[in-house]
């Protein structure tokens, strides 16, 4: 059969899969099966929807493989933050690992932690069709983790729990707890009697995992236990932080809880002339891209959140297309990187 002229898209419109079908003289069903493979089609039958698919210059979509294996391939990322570094690193692994496994991805933002609001959202993201990841950093992504409807593929970007989760909670995360004891500790090593802690929000009421490692390196070595300021998860929350602990010269070391944080606390300490590390140590969190460049360079701790996106779509992966199998948790090892602010305590002389 020669298909030309038996069906022509207008010029600008991509053809469908009914495209084809009606040019080809068959089922849309059976486009799906001849795209996918399906080895239950005549060879005649074949030759006709692969001469129909030449023609129209068809491209075979996430909508077409969906027609024939019954699965949506594509994924909606719930998050309330699209901007903040591990965020948008996160978000990045993801991406990376959709478009090679051939995904559609959509993002859809959570502007409110509301019980009301929060279930909109996740309705909508639902009736996609397709899996959901949930970035639950945040009330309002805790709040979306807990409203997924049973039975629907879900995973989520968590904190660091306080026990791992069954087997019907497939959840990813990076041991922040155990990143803090370290940092803390490689504060305490250069000679600093304690820790002074600037903490990011905890996505629950409990201690978040970053504050709760701070305290437990501080008992462990006996070290004085200061009370952490909260500095929210920007620059100008960590200046603000940085300008009551820089008018203390007890205070010589202090780990932030994000690098935005330790931005703020920086230029706090510098305008108040406090010298770093020479009089002030200073550690960060999640190693952003700009740390490694900042005067001086941040002592931080690099976290994955790249590779915790990927980790997160390949557990999802595994749901949408072997559901009868859960993949174990995957959990992102945290690194720390020395750089040039932190020291001994009067290891440069203080400017007066």
């Amino acid at each position: 059969m020669n298909v030309t002229g038996h069906t022509r898209k207008l010029s600008g419109t991509a053809p469908s899969i009914r495209d084809v079908a009606a040019a080809a003289e068959v089922s849309y069903q059976t486009v799906s099966r001849v795209i996918n493979g399906h080895p239950s089609v005549k060879p005649s039958t074949r030759e006709r929807v692969l001469a129909a698919i030449e023609e129209l210059g068809f491209r075979r979509s996430a909508t077409a493989h969906a027609l024939a294996s019954g699965r949506s391939r594509s994924v909606t990322v719930l998050t309330a933050n699209t901007t903040h570094y591990g965020y948008a690193a996160i978000l990045q692994g993801i991406e990376e690992e959709a478009r090679r496994a051939a995904y559609s991805l959509g993002i859809a933002v959570l502007e409110s932690a509301d019980e009301s609001a929060v279930r909109a959202v996740v309705r909508r993201a639902a009736d996609t069709g397709g899996g959901l990841v949930v970035i639950a950093y945040d009330p309002a992504g805790v709040a979306a983790l807990r409203a997924v409807p049973a039975g629907l593929p879900v995973v989520g970007v968590v904190e660091t729990p306080a026990s791992p989760p069954g087997g019907d909670r497939p959840w990813v995360w990076t041991d922040d707890r155990v990143a803090a004891e370290e940092a803390t500790r490689h504060l305490l090593s250069l000679g600093h009697e304690t820790v002074h802690y600037v903490a990011i929000p905890s996505s629950t009421r409990r201690t978040a995992p970053r504050t709760a490692g701070w305290r437990a390196a501080l008992r462990e070595a006996g070290a004085p236990e200061p009370r952490p300021l909260q500095g929210g998860w920007g620059p100008a929350g960590g200046h603000a932080a940085g300008r009551r602990l820089a008018g203390d010269p007890a205070v010589t070391a202090i780990l932030c809880g994000n690098d935005d944080l330790a931005l703020g606390v920086l230029r706090a300490l510098r305008e108040a002339g406090r010298d770093i590390p020479g009089e002030v140590s200073v550690a960060g969190f999640d190693d952003a891209p700009s740390s490694a460049y900042l005067t001086p360079s941040l002592t931080t701790v690099r976290l994955d959140f790249a590779g915790l996106g990927r980790a997160a779509f390949g557990l999802l992966h595994d749901v949408v297309e072997e559901s009868a199998r859960v993949a174990p948790h995957p959990v992102s090892v945290p690194e720390l990187i020395v750089r040039e602010s932190s020291g001994p305590p009067s290891a440069r002389p203080a400017r007066r």
